[in-house]
């Protein structure tokens, strides 16, 4: 079927709206000042990769094909583009002023930041000696002119550019790079304690001094964005193996045609226009920023105020799982019962025993894994090297396609190669983003597989910030299927067909198709039909169709959908039966959860797959059932407890617009802190629950 377009929201618009979401937080006076920081800085690096990213795929659509439209509000690349601005622009002045705001707060804590204009002469005099003596030295300065061409300019440094005359040549350009990694960001001034100046602004007072000989008529400290939008398939080059193929796409990235120039300070038009046509950007994409131009010194702010406890969230700290005994070998307790750890409320810990103890005993013979994003010390590729040293035969797959991760992988690539693992790199035009470790071992029964499925990624830090599920189970059937994906994945090919799980690109849209077609048929047959659904993103034309189709069959669909969600709920005689949230507080809500029906009969999963086209169809994802009654009724219940957050959530309206739940009478129902109070409550449990029958 096709749905009207008042359905439907654009895709690069709803990811806006969620970065709005993410400014929210910066700007609400609940939150505590250093996390407020914290959300300003998301913010805007979450604008940086948004305009590498999509403006930049956006960018190359638009020279490919101008004509092309999205497939769900029908708008061209240039459309989009023009829109997003438009946006981007008015979430600008918003942040500026969420700056002003912090800064003053700031003050009231006896952390000042300052330009030249209030510092006293005195403090004035100690810069300028510092500037010349530690500074000035390790400057570079450019003039541009006919010997010296328009500088390279990396993405996202800065850089002071100054407009210079002389008496007989007027307006060249002066540039020189701001971000050099042995100046400290935060500059300390001497009027008193907790006053500082960033660096930047410490170069570009002190620029008539690097450039002797000239008059500077203007200045202003500017900072591109590249397009980082870069095809590794396109650009193979058979005569490069695929490890040194990847670390060539991120040279290549580096260099790619800027879509973004910010300013710090207003300068003459045709200075401007002059910096658009040598970067070759349109003036449309030129913002000028009240704020400084990269917030990442706020990390250094907040580790200043560190002793204030009552300016950060109070400190948690992921609890043990009451289903994992310490005093028995985690394998053989997942041999008897499955197992489902919620991070970051619980620990990782079970996971990693469970690969250490895989790496050390002498029933198991292979570990299987795949790889997407690894922590920087990362403690499960040192399970994975100590299995091989011990004999054991290691498969992994570590995808080189993680955007903005490529290099960190190739690095751990190599080491696992070195330790002797057989380590493969993902398939052509697919990218392998499941969560799967399957560790084969011999019993006297028979050979057995402990199977553990997730719906993030392997990494030890990002398991203590983001909201995940990490199901570990025995169960013969999921072992065998889990089996034959990393099989296929060895022979570069991916499985067409499967009984109990679900797995991208051939077995996971068109069996979420049939199970929603299930719903359909209830709700038609007066036997009710609902879906529940937690994912990052909904963008999947097709699946958004038959919810649709679901909800105007009466299906009651209710979707908690962190970031894009190109689907409106509430449209009368179309989505009235669909209701979405989104969830946004001091954890990034990451998990992904399916559940189709009720009662005894629903059919419970966990995924690494958001509803996108790109993972549905254009991913090796896998998502695996729920099969453990407690278990189904433990994901039931962590649905339950995020929708019905009041302190946290956002309803969607039927204009796409979101509007915040606030607790007003109401006792406040945050739903991070209610479950961690329970995963709290559970650890103090010493039952470890019965065998599965």
């Amino acid at each position: 079927m096709t749905a009207a377009k008042s359905c439907f929201e654009n895709r690069e618009l709803s990811w806006l709206r969620f970065n709005e979401r993410v400014l929210e937080e910066a700007e609400d006076s609940r939150v505590p000042l250093c996390e407020r920081l914290t959300f300003l800085s998301i913010f805007q690096s979450n604008l940086d990769e948004f305009f590498m990213v999509r403006i930049g795929s956006l960018h190359d659509q638009m020279l490919l094909d101008s004509e092309a439209r999205d497939n769900k509000t029908h708008m061209t690349s240039a459309e989009q583009i023009s829109a997003c601005l438009e946006r981007i622009r008015a979430l600008c002045v918003r942040r500026d002023a969420a700056y002003s705001t912090l800064l003053k707060l700031l003050r009231d804590q006896g952390v000042t930041l300052v330009d030249f204009r209030h510092i006293s002469p005195q403090s004035e005099k100690y810069l300028g000696a510092m500037f010349l003596r530690e500074f000035a030295p390790l400057l570079s300065t450019y003039v541009v002119g006919k010997k010296q061409p328009f500088p390279f300019l990396n993405n996202k440094d800065i850089y002071a550019v100054a407009v210079l005359s002389t008496r007989t040549e007027k307006e060249r350009i002066g540039i020189v790079p701001c971000s050099v990694s042995v100046f400290p960001r935060l500059i300390a001034v001497p009027e008193r304690t907790g006053c500082y100046m960033l660096s930047e602004e410490l170069i570009l007072h002190y620029l008539p001094r690097l450039f002797a000989g000239y008059t500077v008529t203007s200045k202003t400290l500017a900072r591109i964005t590249r397009n980082a939008d870069i095809d590794a398939d396109a650009i193979w080059d058979e005569d490069l193996n695929y490890r040194d193929h990847m670390a060539e796409v991120i040279s290549r990235r580096k260099k790619l045609c800027p879509v973004r120039l910010e300013l710090s300070r207003v300068i003459e038009p045709q200075v401007t226009e002059r910096l658009c046509a040598q970067l070759g950007i349109d003036a449309a994409r030129v913002y000028r920023n009240k704020s400084p131009l990269d917030l990442g010194f706020f990390s250094g702010i907040r580790d200043g105020l560190r002793a204030h406890a009552e300016l950060s969230y109070a400190p948690r700290h992921p609890q043990d799982s009451p289903d994992i005994s310490e005093s028995e070998p985690v394998i053989d307790q997942i041999l008897r019962r499955d197992v489902l750890l919620h991070y970051p409320y619980q620990s990782i810990r079970p996971f990693l025993r469970l690969l250490n103890e895989a790496a050390r005993d002498p029933r198991v013979k292979a570990i299987r894994m795949t790889l997407y994003r690894l922590a920087r010390d990362s403690k499960v590729v040192e399970a994975l090297v100590e299995a091989a040293e011990n004999g054991k035969h290691v498969d992994v797959l570590v995808e080189l396609k993680a955007r903005f991760d490529e290099a960190n992988n190739i690095e751990w690539s190599r080491r696992l190669e070195q330790a002797g693992c057989n380590v493969i790199y993902g398939i052509e035009h697919l990218k392998v983003h499941s969560k799967l470790c399957v560790i084969t071992l011999d019993t006297p029964e028979g050979e057995r597989r402990v199977v553990q499925i997730g719906t993030g990624n392997y990494n030890e830090k990002t398991a203590r910030l983001y909201t995940d599920l990490s199901l570990m189970t025995a169960r013969e059937e999921i072992g065998e299927e889990a089996i034959s994906v990393f099989e296929a994945l060895l022979k570069g090919e991916t499985v067409d067909h499967t009984r109990k799980l679900l797995v991208a690109p051939h077995c996971l849209q068109d069996k979420l198709l049939d199970m929603i077609d299930g719903e359909i048929e209830k709700a038609k047959a007066g036997r009710g039909g609902r879906i529940r659904l937690k994912v990052n993103s909904l963008t999947d034309k097709t699946l958004m169709d038959r919810l649709i189709e679901a909800s105007q069959a009466g299906v009651q669909i209710d979707m908690i959908v962190r970031g894009i969600c190109c689907l409106t709920a509430g449209v009368p005689g179309l989505t009235e039966n669909i209701r979405t949230i989104s969830v946004v507080g001091r954890y990034l809500e990451h998990s992904r959860i399916y559940i189709f029906g009720e009662g005894e009969e629903a059919r419970f999963y966990i995924a690494s797959a958001d509803w996108m086209t790109r993972n549905t169809l254009r991913r090796v994802e896998v998502a695996a059932p729920v099969e453990d009654p407690q278990l189904k009724a433990r994901l039931a219940e962590i649905f339950d407890i995020i929708w019905r957050d009041n302190a946290s959530a956002r309803d969607q309206l039927s204009d796409g617009s979101y509007q915040r739940r606030f607790p007003g009478s109401e006792e406040a129902r945050s739903c991070q802190n209610l479950l961690y109070e329970d995963a709290c409550r559970r650890a103090q449990k010493t039952e470890i629950p019965p065998a599965n029958a």
